[in-house]
């Protein structure tokens, strides 16, 4: 669910609607949507492309009027049903996702360009401090062509946090970059954030990126936040089968809650029930069928273990394996194995449960 607005947030939105007409007909993209943010959080909007994050976004940047609801910031209203700020008196910077640098100017000039109200000293010893901040300080003349796409993310990101903005968003700003350099930027660009103490919306379909930049995510799916929380919960404490499945690598697995309701027997052995959702209803019946969400790494290899799957699939990530195997059910499971462990497509391996969160949901046929 989305999350309910602090009154003392430093970043408010409140139940907004955004949407275009379409042959006089109203298409609502964003439905009673609401999340808060304090002063230097870093919040991120999660999902997959259509769900209506970007669309969030440009609301929050007065690209995108709304239907309904509210935008506050630093506790001046910014946008609601009659009236919308423009972008350049809302104090919000951005960071797009083709950065949209100038190919004309410097690396200096390109940080700048939002300071010239300032005198040239001050002008400069910003850019200074900025150039420093994002560790481009040998690369104050060179144009963006000369850069490399991680060089140019940090320009952007620069020219963004120069006129000391009461916000920053960031739209996709690491898609163009490789997988590698994304996350190790994202953890870079959060450092810098807390650094300065910006706050900051992040928008991405990527969730390391979001794991690596943000304080608070907020799962989006056909509109609405179904989810706003910090990282570990959205992965070990899924509130819905949507984001169980988004976030994560697992599979469900049938299941059948005991009459006491204390655990959950699967394939695999039983689980002691920590974490339910509607199954744990005492009022329902005693045994109850279910589905229970495997993480890949809730699945050990232990060459000791009774208990063999075959291997079906593998890729390999460094250091370590992603495996799929099938049990003798046919039931498939995800497993993080060690990369010297390197077995090969048909061979059985040893497997046992090592799971410290179980999460349940109702059977899904």
């Amino acid at each position: 669910m989305s999350a309910i607005p602090a009154p003392s947030a430093h970043l408010s939105v409140e139940a907004i609607r955004v949407g275009y007409q379409v042959a006089h007909q109203m298409h609502e993209i964003v439905h009673n949507l609401s999340f808060a943010l304090q002063r230097g959080e870093i919040g991120c909007l999660l999902g997959q492309s259509g769900c209506g994050k970007t669309t969030v976004l440009r609301a929050i940047a007065g690209f995108e009027s709304l239907i309904a609801g509210r935008i506050a910031l630093g506790g001046k209203e910014l946008s609601n049903a009659t009236h919308t700020t423009v972008p350049e008196a809302r104090h919000v910077g951005v960071v797009f996702q083709d950065y949209a640098l100038f190919p004309h100017l410097s690396v200096a000039d390109n940080i700048g360009f939002g300071l010239r109200k300032l005198s040239g000293a001050e002008r400069h010893a910003r850019i200074s401090k900025l150039l420093t901040l994002v560790g481009l300080t040998s690369q104050e003349k060179k144009f963006p062509h000369e850069l490399s796409g991680g060089q140019q993310q940090r320009v952007a990101l620069a020219r963004a946090l120069a006129p000391q903005p009461d916000l920053l968003l960031l739209d996709e700003p690491f898609s163009n970059l490789d997988v590698d350099l994304r996350e190790r930027l994202a953890t870079e660009v959060r450092d810098i954030l807390k650094e300065v103490g910006t706050t900051a919306v992040l928008v991405t379909h990527d969730q390391h990126e979001a794991f690596a930049i943000a304080d608070q995510i907020g799962v989006m799916q056909n509109g609405v936040i179904v989810q706003w929380d910090h990282a570990y919960n959205l992965y070990h404490r899924p509130a819905t089968r949507f984001v169980a499945d988004f976030v994560g690598l697992g599979v469900f697995v049938p299941g059948r809650i005991d009459q006491h309701k204390q655990d959950v027997s699967i394939e695999l052995g039983s689980l002691p029930l920590c974490h339910g959702l509607e199954v744990c209803d005492p009022n329902e019946q005693d045994a109850q069928q279910v589905d229970v969400l495997l993480r890949a790494d809730d699945v050990v290899h232990d060459d000791s273990s009774p208990l063999q799957a075959e291997v079906v699939r593998k890729a390999f990530r460094g250091a370590e394996f992603l495996y799929t195997l099938k049990l003798p059910s046919g039931q498939q499971l995800l497993a993080l194995v060690p990369s010297h462990h390197d077995h090969a497509l048909g061979e059985r391996i040893g497997i046992r449960l090592e799971a410290d969160h179980v999460v349940t949901f109702p059977k899904q046929d």
